[in-house]
């Protein structure tokens, strides 16, 4: 039995956002399927991204709305918008302009990964951790 039924199997758009008022937001290439970045959206973001078709996210640390590619130009045209089944998070498949989503000047955020099997301290291995873009040049002060 669903736990709320309406949410879960309707066709209303009610996202479930947290206490802090965000949900969770995972990017993808629309072509590739490869994961993008991970970021938060309130409201506002929400709305604005259904509304223009390019990704809005929430800073949570700098406690603001930031359009994606605001200062760099690599703009996330979005191509789907899809929630999850209880409605908590969000998943954008977007056309990713420029050279990467990655402040660090990378294409994709998840540039690490994690080897399993271990105890004790891990080291994380690069994997296509190749800068795409200079970040410095992109993210230039406003």
């Amino acid at each position: 039995m669903s736990a709320d039924p309406d949410r879960e199997e309707g066709r209303t758009l009610a996202p479930r956002f947290d206490r802090d008022g965000l949900v969770t937001c995972v990017a993808t290439d629309a072509a590739s399927g490869e994961v993008l970045m991970v970021a938060h959206m309130n409201a506002e973001a929400l709305a604005r991204t259904i509304a223009s078709g390019e990704a809005w996210y929430y800073s949570r640390s700098r406690a603001k709305l930031w359009r994606k590619g605001e200062s760099s130009g690599h703009v996330q045209r979005v191509v789907e918008m899809r929630v999850d089944c209880d409605q908590d998070a969000v998943w954008i498949r977007v056309e990713q302009a420029g050279g990467g989503a990655c402040h660090t000047g990378r294409r994709s955020c998840f540039y690490r990964a994690v080897p399993l099997g271990q105890s004790g301290s891990v080291t994380l291995e690069f994997r296509d951790a190749e800068k795409a873009f200079d970040p410095q040049a992109a993210y230039r002060k406003s």
